[in-house]
Order: C-alpha cells, then sequence, then structure tokens
C-alpha cells in the first residue's frame, strides 16, 4: 500500500479497489489508511537517523515548495545530501524550519534560491542557484521597457552563457568545447567574468526598472554567494538536486492533493524520504519498505540507509 500511494502515486481509494478487485484483499478504507500510516511507523528510525546527519553534510541543496492539510497553508521542505535527502512539512516558510532541521549553525556549504530565510539562517558559505538566475533574467528582459535594462539581461545572460560553458569542460561534459579545466584553470579563467559581472551588476544597482535594480542589487550585494561552486568540491551552480527532490513530492501532492492531519504530513515526509533516498542510493524501495515493517513488527532494528562514510 504505501509503495502503491508513494512510489507509483495512485490515490488510496484507487488502491482500495485494486486490492479488491485484482487481488482479492478487501480492505476497508480506514484499514487502507491505517497499514500507510504502520509503514511511517516502520521508517521512523531511519528517517530520523537522516535527518540527524544533515548536520555534518559538507554539502546540502535546499528548497520549499507550498502544500496543503485540510486546505490549510503549508510548506513541503525538502534538504539534499550526496547520497540521502529529507522531506519535512511544516507550517511556516521561515529560517525556523532550517533550525529545526540542522541545528542552530550549520558548518557546510549551502545551496539554495536567493529566498531570504536561507541567508538569515545561515551565515556561512551560500551558493546561489544559477539556473534561478537565469529565469529572473529572462523574465526581466521580458518586461524590459529601456535600452538600458535590455542591455544588463542580455549582457548578464551572455556572461552567465560563458561561465557555463566553462563549467561544462570542468565537469568533462561531452559535448562541451575546448580541453577539460582542471580545478585551478577553472578559478583562473573564471576570475575575469566574476568581475565583469560585478561591474556589470555596480553600473545597474540604481536602474529604473524594478526587476532590473533588484537583480543588479543581489548580484552585487551578494557576488561571492553565486561563485563558491568555483572553489568548493562537490558544490553545483545550480539547485538542480533540491528542485528534482521536489518535483516527485509535487506530483504526489497533485494527485493525492495533501493530507488531512499532522500524522498524515509525517508519513508523507517519511515515506517520501524512504523512496528518494532508495532511489538515490539505487536500491529497490519496495524491498527496503517491507524488510521495514516485517523487523517493526518483530520490534527488530529497522536497517539505516544512512551511508557508510556519513
Amino acid at each position: 500500500i504505501a509503495y502503491l500511494t508513494v512510489v507509483c502515486r495512485i490515490p488510496r481509494r484507487v488502491v482500495q479497489a485494486l486490492l479488491a478487485d485484482a487481488l482479492h484483499v478487501p480492505l476497508s478504507l480506514g484499514s487502507t489508511q491505517a497499514t500507510w500510516e504502520e509503514a511511517s511507523a516502520a521508517v521512523a528510525a531511519p528517517c530520523q537517523e537522516l535527518e540527524q546527519a544533515l548536520r555534518h553534510q559538507p554539502v546540502l541543496n535546499g528548497d520549499e515548495t507550498g502544500h496543503r492539510t485540510n486546505g490549510q497553508k503549508r510548506w513541503l521542505w525538502v534538504l539534499v545530501a550526496p547520497q540521502f535527502v529529507v522531506y519535512r512539512i511544516a507550517t511556516t516558510r521561515a529560517a525556523t524550519v532550517l533550525v529545526a532541521m540542522l541545528g542552530d549553525v550549520f558548518a557546510g556549504v549551502l545551496c539554495s534560491d536567493r529566498w531570504r530565510p536561507y541567508q538569515t539562517y545561515h551565515h556561512g558559505a551560500l551558493q546561489f542557484c544559477w539556473a534561478h538566475f537565469k529565469r529572473d533574467l529572462l523574465g526581466a528582459l521580458d518586461l524590459a521597457k529601456t535600452r538600458n535594462a535590455e542591455r544588463f539581461c542580455r549582457d548578464a545572460l551572455a556572461l552567465h552563457a560563458r561561465l557555463f560553458r566553462l563549467w561544462y569542460r570542468y565537469r568533462g561534459d561531452p559535448t562541451a568545447r575546448g580541453t577539460p579545466l582542471t580545478r585551478a584553470q577553472l578559478i583562473d579563467k573564471v576570475l575575469p567574468l566574476e568581475k565583469r559581472l560585478f561591474a556589470l551588476a555596480e553600473r545597474h544597482v540604481d536602474s529604473s526598472q524594478k526587476d532590473v535594480r533588484n537583480l543588479a542589487t543581489a548580484l552585487f550585494t551578494h557576488h561571492e554567494k553565486f561563485f563558491v561552486f568555483v572553489h568548493q568540491d562537490g558544490v553545483e551552480p545550480t539547485n538542480n538536486r533540491a528542485e528534482r527532490a521536489l518535483r516527485t513530492a509535487v506530483q504526489w501532492r497533485k494527485i493525492m492533493f495533501g493530507n488531512r492531519s499532522a500524522e498524515g504530513e509525517l508519513a508523507v515526509a517519511r515515506l517520501l524520504t524512504v523512496t528518494r533516498t532508495c532511489q538515490m542510493q539505487q536500491l529497490s524501495t519496495l524491498a527496503y519498505v517491507t524488510a521495514a515493517i516485517v523487523a517493526h513488527r518483530r520490534r527488530h532494528a529497522v536497517a539505516s540507509l544512512l551511508p557508510k562514510h556519513s
């Protein structure tokens, strides 16, 4: 039931009908829900272990999106480590959620969009997402009302393209033109682009167009937060890891229309955590959840999902 609901994204009423019609296992909707919550209880310990390990990771990607419980607004948060992911449904989009998940201080690099709570919480190395910034530039270009605003957007997009061509060469992308780059070569070649972007932002911080002014101010004020990936191993220039993790949760939400209780919120967060982590580690979600339920019923320890070196 947990597998059909979370992995296959089949609504619980359809799961109930499938069990009765195809497998001849008649269950009431309440019993279907109860077994789903039992699966949640079975994976509680490994999920808690993953959440506790978050604060010790060298690099994390974070993002959040809207959610609903009984029609009331919630926020679905996700934090992605290199080999596991943790979801949490919260009543707020504030930095207090990050404190609850990562502690008062996080020592690693936090990759995110430019949403203020990430900046409020983390005073260490932040990597802002270039994909978000590019989308904002394209939006500002569509709305540009002056030649100066249009020039800023076009120049920034051109520098963005050059920056990513260098990144693809460093990463060894087979479609990238030019010989692969070492870390030292990447740093050396990106530095002139950093200076040009900083100068471009400085010239437009007083732009008459609000979108351009905001983007230029962000790039000028938080310049170093756009280039952490150039110097730090394991850091990427985009927040795609977190966005991919959220996409799975959003697809589930659109089919299931959110939750009806706090217990349901907890179950969704735990089962999404297990599902996505198993996918990242190339484990069978069905096999893992089955073994977890068997161990839970026998009051045995449930297998950890924490990578051995974490």
